[in-house]
């Protein structure tokens, strides 16, 4: 793989990106979401504890990305379409005219969306974050606060991870409906039910979306046994496991 064919191929992919509307409209949805609700959520938080104390356990560094849970299901979108796009138009053949190797046009589409998720990811942490602090009045932390730095960098890479976990598994499945079917009731709805069943407790902490976003506290929460850092390096597991499976599949299936 030599650099001018992956530097060719990933300003192909930018192309397609650029050029989708549904790629655009998921990234821009994905800060907006985070931002708008981020801010909402710290303007109730503020009222809600204008006169008296917050409760025992009131974390203000996890309460910094409600927006971004919520924006985060934008981003999901954005990483499943921009690989099964394709597949669903029937454009997969022409591209891989365009890029013949398979491993090139692959790692150029996972490159290409999760410098994309990144650079969308650092508007939505920060201002999401900053703007849901500044609506929480007494309750708010700053930027030199403790947890708040590493907070803000592991969310960063939480998303940007879920992206590539995202289009590795989408790589798999090669369906839209499929995957999204899969990763949106997992990540919004099942992790979190299974969190708070004492019986699959411990287990579920390990899934992809609860360890890596152990990051987004000050502290790790209840009885887990991840920290933030070795919950991401879960997630880092479970991307590289959907990455090495979609590149499986990319290889021996018909395109």
């Amino acid at each position: 793989m030599t650099t001018p064919q992956m530097g060719a191929a990933m300003a192909f992919e930018w192309t397609k990106l650029y050029t989708l509307r549904s790629m655009r409209f998921s990234l821009l949805a994905y800060v907006a979401l985070s931002v708008i609700a981020g801010v909402l959520t710290g303007v109730f938080i503020g009222r809600a504890y204008a006169h008296k104390a917050a409760p025992d356990g009131f974390d203000p560094v996890s309460a910094g990305f409600s927006g971004l849970r919520l924006g985060m299901i934008a981003l999901v979108v954005f990483s499943v379409l921009i690989v099964t796009g394709e597949y669903s138009s029937g454009t997969i053949s022409s591209s891989l005219m365009a890029v013949p190797r398979r491993e090139v046009h692959y790692a150029a589409k996972l490159l290409t969306g999760a410098s994309a998720a990144l650079a969308a990811s650092l508007v939505a942490v920060v201002a999401g974050f900053f703007g849901t602090q500044s609506g929480m009045g007494a309750q708010s932390v700053s930027l030199t606060d403790d947890g708040v730095t590493r907070s803000l960098v592991g969310a960063v890479l939480y998303t940007t991870l879920l992206c590539l976990f995202s289009m590795g598994l989408a790589s798999l499945l090669r369906s839209a409906v499929l995957t999204l079917g899969i990763l949106l009731p997992l990540f919004f709805t099942l992790s979190t039910m299974l969190s708070n069943l004492p019986g699959v407790r411990q287990a579920a902490q390990f899934l992809p979306d609860v360890a890596g976003g152990l990051v987004l506290y000050r502290q790790p929460p209840g009885d887990t046994v991840l920290g933030a850092w070795t919950g991401l390096g879960v997630l880092v597991l479970w991307t590289a496991a959907a990455v090495v499976a979609g590149y499986w599949a990319v290889r021996r299936r018909d395109a």
